[in-house]
């Protein structure tokens, strides 16, 4: 449905190490020393959380794995530091007890205010999980997940909780005077059904990955519908890297730029570890370029050179600051309210997106907001054309 309201923009912290080049997220995958160069400290990590409050960005989503640094230590800091800027703390559901949790989500929010939101991670690799001592199958891992989301949700909502589920129990748990004025929002990802089942009881907002808009349409569609059935109605966010610049020529360049400094066999022990492991998202963004750097443009503007050796997000929007901006109001349209978005460097790339980027999306939200209903309704408001993804 189209929409004249602009999406909120966030932004994601490098907290595994940053650089030109995109890299591994775990300490599992391993990642080159062209992607960490500049090493994740918090005086880094700072400059980059100010950058993007500065250039407006809503929050800051702070990943989860053993190449990063632990999000519940690292964002107290970072708060410390910014004024305004929220964070998405991921967490690895199962590692801690709900009631933790909770009460980590309202101290932060009774030292910092309504700055934290949470994102639940269920898991997808095996080997990562087993390191961490996590030996459940992985719908097993979604239903914990879903328990857990129920409690953490009705604690900071100031409730008592009892559950005896079959992974999470607690008895007479509640939280003392939580900071009630302030909520949390619950984000959750996931593509297999036993996913989105937790997603549609229990998230406020869904994130996806960056696919084309075909398959991010059918994904919303079959999610609201499931949400409904349990009287919900949850919001949908996308995860992508963009590349962005004057001209689409010279983002394209940027392109080719990154490919040729890819070790081919870091491209394949990457690629073989993706098949290995039990995440559907991950089955989806490989299968978008089957591992071959001859099928990487995957939609207008969309380009899957990333995911050749990072997991999870490997999709970028490609083109010029007109183009990008247009494409991600193609996924506004379809119903994606927040995104979640990153360049490398990620310093850099922070003020570019904001400054150049954020601009064009708000412009054709003004734009869409002055189109009468009646007009509106026969169609999208058109964005910039798009002349380098027909000649890709």
């Amino acid at each position: 449905m189209p929409s004249s309201a602009a999406p909120v923009l966030h932004w994601f912290l490098p907290t595994g190490g940053d650089g030109r080049d995109p890299g591994g997220v775990t300490a599992v995958q391993g990642r080159t020393a062209a992607a960490t160069r500049r090493r994740a400290d918090v005086g880094y990590l700072a400059q980059v959380a100010r950058a993007a409050e500065r250039a407006g960005f809503d929050k800051l989503l702070t990943p989860v794995g053993l190449g990063c640094v632990d999000p519940w230590v690292l964002t107290p800091a970072l708060a410390a530091q910014t004024e305004r800027i929220g964070f998405l703390v991921a967490f690895r559901a199962g590692l801690s007890q709900p009631t933790l949790i909770a009460q980590q989500a309202d101290t932060f929010r009774r030292l910092f205010g309504d700055r934290i939101a949470l994102n639940i991670v269920t898991g997808g690799d095996p080997a990562e999980q087993r390191a961490y001592g996590d030996l459940l199958p992985k719908d097993e891992r979604y239903t914990r997940s879903g328990e857990l989301m129920h409690v953490v949700r009705e604690l900071l909502a100031g409730r008592q909780v009892d559950l005896a589920g079959r992974h999470v129990r607690v008895e007479n748990a509640r939280l003392h005077e939580p900071a009630l004025d302030a909520p949390v929002p619950l984000y959750f990802g996931g593509a297999s059904p036993a996913a989105e089942e937790v997603a549609s009881r229990h998230a406020d907002v869904q994130l996806l990955w960056g696919e084309p808009p075909a398959a991010v349409a059918e994904r919303i569609g079959r999610l609201r519908e499931k949400a409904a059935r349990h009287g919900r109605a949850p919001r949908f966010g996308l995860r992508l890297h963009v590349i962005s610049r004057d001209t689409a020529e010279d983002a394209w360049r940027e392109t080719e730029r990154i490919l040729a400094g890819l070790d081919p066999e870091a491209v394949r022990a990457s690629q073989e570890r993706f098949a290995r492991m039990e995440s559907t998202g991950q089955a989806r963004m490989t299968a978008l370029h089957g591992g071959s750097a001859g099928r990487l443009t995957v939609a207008p503007n969309l380009w899957a050179g990333i995911g050749l050796v990072r997991e999870g997000a490997g999709t970028a929007l490609v083109g010029s600051h007109d183009e990008v901006a247009a494409r991600l109001w193609e996924y506004r349209n379809l119903g994606v309210e927040e995104f979640v978005l990153s360049g490398y460097p990620h310093l850099e790339e922070a003020y570019r997106v904001g400054e150049e980027v954020a601009p064009r999306l708000r412009a054709l939200a003004a734009a869409a907001a002055s189109v009468p209903a009646s007009a509106s309704a026969s169609g999208p408001v058109p964005g910039p054309a798009s002349p380098a993804a027909s000649a890709l």
